[in-house]
């Protein structure tokens, strides 16, 4: 009971504070600090769908706090959003969140305020974060100037003060506009005049990153280079420029890279997939280590090799493998002490693997599991703290569905390109591509149906399969792979 009239009186007082006060955009950052705490992409680092889909949230929650902030904006459509927030005591009751084993759950809300404040507890309730920070912000408590001797709180009327008068009831349109599901078309009509305005002013930007990226690419005799997050252009511009000035400062040490892939990244070293990782909050010292070290790298590099054969040959020549779309971005010593650890506990075990009996089939270590598992793409997925007797058991059952996977994966992997292509001709996009999150079924799916609709709106775009719908900064389209 106690807890009961608690919750009652902390309602009240927050109502209070809403209908009294309003809050600068400084203030709702500190207010949101728990929030971004517990959502931050950078505490996913093993999670590579959750990071990315939180990553893809905050940037539309980011434009929602700045349309709030712009004097005179009116216009406001309900926004979901899904977060996967970190969770420290996981026994929430809210049936919109639900739990995995890897200490984070899934939070689904939609926001529909139109100030600072309302959005910012909107938020943190919805995330079951506390709000009593809130209450003692020093937060703006002047009245509106049109509203001097009044509490600036709306009018609620009774339902048949609309039924007499013929009003819209602001309530009940607010209800239908979330019942009402964001269809393809309606939100491509909405969002395509942005688009085309983002990406003219980003076309200048994107050939001056597509020539730094081939001059340095045949300067440095680089595979490749590539970049782990959505940066935008002008961020990886700014990336290029940079290691641009490090090849003029100390061309002797960069001979160390040719062939490589260089990857713009968190953090500075070797990846586990044996690319060059340049963080892109280091400065140039950090850099020039890292190029001065690696010779060292590629020797780690032969012995990990070597390790992932060893275990290859205890496990009847099944293969080990490491996918960075689907896997953590380990460095390289990271990865070495993880097949080390595994390879170990296996010799030890001596299990009765019959050799060569599994060539041909896959398998990837990972770390945050528990239970292995079969990857619709044939691949075996194998904790680290696996059971040995367990391992075997599995392994041994679902063998000739591997095989089959495998197969159907190469099936899958031709339709899912011809039917990019088919798309982008179609539709005259500049580019057409999908997040790594999104599966190759699910882009088979999105492309099939796109193909039997008419969408003039996206002739020169560049289209982003995703899981929400979003304009990035430079006009890329985002669209989820199951839009209605």
């Amino acid at each position: 009971f106690y807890y009961f009239v608690r919750l009652c009186l902390d309602k009240i007082l927050l109502q209070c504070v809403l209908q009294s006060r309003t809050l600068s955009g400084a203030d709702a950052i500190n207010a949101l600090r728990p929030f971004y705490f517990a959502v931050h992409p950078d505490f996913f680092g093993q999670h590579p769908k959750e990071r990315e889909v939180n990553e893809n949230s905050l940037k539309r929650l980011n434009g929602y706090l700045e349309n709030l902030q712009k004097p005179g904006f009116r216009s406001f459509k309900p926004t979901q959003l899904t977060f996967y927030v970190r969770e420290r005591e996981p026994n929430s009751s809210n049936v919109q969140e639900s739990f995995s084993a890897s200490g984070f759950r899934a939070v689904s809300f939609t926001l529909h305020t139109r100030d600072l404040l309302s959005t910012v507890l909107d938020i943190l309730n919805s995330c079951s974060l506390s709000t009593e920070h809130v209450q003692s912000l020093n937060v703006n408590s002047q009245p509106h100037k049109e509203a001097k001797s009044t509490v600036n709180r709306p009018i609620k009327w009774d339902k048949t003060y609309y039924s007499f008068t013929g009003f819209k009831d602001p309530e009940e349109e607010l209800e239908q506009a979330q019942r009402v599901e964001t269809t393809l078309l309606s939100w491509l009509d909405d969002n395509e005049a942005s688009a085309v305005k983002k990406l003219k002013k980003s076309l200048p930007l994107r050939k001056e990153l597509e020539r730094l990226k081939i001059e340095l690419s045949h300067e440095l005799q680089l595979s490749d280079i590539r970049w782990q997050r959505s940066w935008g252009i002008a961020h990886r511009c700014s990336q290029l420029h940079s290691l641009g000035r490090l090849v003029q400062q100390r061309p002797e040490i960069l001979e160390n890279v040719k062939g490589r892939t260089v990857v713009f990244t968190d953090r500075s070293g070797m990846s586990a997939a044996g690319h060059v990782m340049l963080g892109t909050m280091d400065v140039h010292h950090h850099w020039t280590k890292i190029f001065e070290r690696l010779p060292n790298y590629y020797k780690l590099q032969k012995r990990l090799l070597l390790l992932e054969d060893r275990i290859s040959q205890l496990l009847g020549g099944i293969q080990v493998i490491y996918i960075e779309e689907l896997q953590p971005l380990l460095t390289l010593e990271e990865y070495f002490e993880t097949l080390n650890s595994f390879y170990n506990k296996l010799r030890d075990s001596r299990l009765p693997f019959h050799p060569r009996s599994l060539r041909g089939l896959q398998m990837i270590l990972e770390s945050d599991r528990y239970a292995p598992s079969l990857h619709e793409f044939g691949h075996f997925m194998i904790p680290t703290v696996c059971d040995p007797a367990a391992l075997q058991w599995f392994i041994f059952s679902k063998a000739q569905e591997a095989r089959e996977n495998l197969k159907r994966k190469e099936e899958m992997m031709i339709t899912e390109k011809e039917l990019i292509n088919t798309s982008t001709e179609r539709f005259s996009l500049d580019r057409l591509y999908k997040e790594p999150s999104v599966s190759s079924a699910q882009m088979i799916d999105c492309c099939k149906r796109l193909l039997e609709e008419s969408l003039p709106y996206l002739q020169g775009m560049h289209l982003c399969i995703s899981h929400f719908y979003s304009v990035l900064q430079d006009g890329d389209l985002c669209i989820p792979w199951n839009w209605k």
